[in-house]
């Protein structure tokens, strides 16, 4: 099928990806516009997955403050050159990351980030109550996991859902923002505050 320069611009436009990128992905599609987004996003989670081992040591800290100052974060994005760190793209990344950060306070950066004893800890509490519930233990056992699972999903920033698109994870766009820029990119590590936490009442 071919695809018209219009089309091409469109697709292009509206992802950030090469020409010839969006070219082939709308041969792919048939034209459709809606099938080349996806197609462009696996292509994108393919080209982070092969960029995952590069060394990022350039980037920026981003602080962000919400709601009159009762709330702040400060996150560490990094990247591979000065050059990607002082682009457009990159910086909006990492704002939309102190405000993923500030809206669904995550607690890690990933789920290999959690202490072991955290994760045994929530079992704990939810094997108790399954318990007193009355369920038999192989049932439990099952249960558990699940629990865990979304234990993880609410508490890492990578497996949250984002703020401007529930059906688009932080990792997911991450990976996107990793194809469109063309270099690895990596959320290093956050802190969020409260105004009023931790004083005792």
């Amino acid at each position: 099928m071919t695809v018209s320069v219009k089309q091409i611009k469109e697709l292009r436009e509206s992802t950030g990806s090469g020409i010839l990128d969006c070219r082939q992905a709308l041969e792919k599609a048939n034209g459709d516009f809606d099938k080349a987004v996806d197609v462009l996003r696996q292509k994108g989670l393919a080209k982070a997955a092969k960029r995952a081992d590069r060394e990022a040591s350039e980037g920026m800290v981003e602080l962000y403050s919400h709601a009159n100052g009762r709330i702040g974060v400060m996150v560490e994005v990094n990247c591979e050159t000065d050059f990607v760190a002082r682009s457009e793209g990159f910086r909006d990344f990492a704002h939309e990351m102190a405000l993923q950060i500030a809206a669904v306070s995550p607690r890690w950066v990933t789920d290999e980030d959690i202490p072991e004893e955290v994760l045994e800890h929530e079992k704990g509490i939810a094997r108790k109550r399954y318990q007193e519930e009355g369920k038999p233990d192989h049932i439990i056992e099952r249960i558990l996991e699940g629990v865990i699972e979304k234990f993880k999903d609410e508490n890492c920033l990578m497996r949250q859902a984002y703020i401007r698109d529930d059906e688009l994870t932080v990792e997911k766009l991450l990976h996107e923002t990793i194809a469109s820029l063309g270099e690895n990119i990596v959320i290093r590590r956050f802190e969020r505050w409260e105004l009023g936490e931790g004083i005792d009442n």
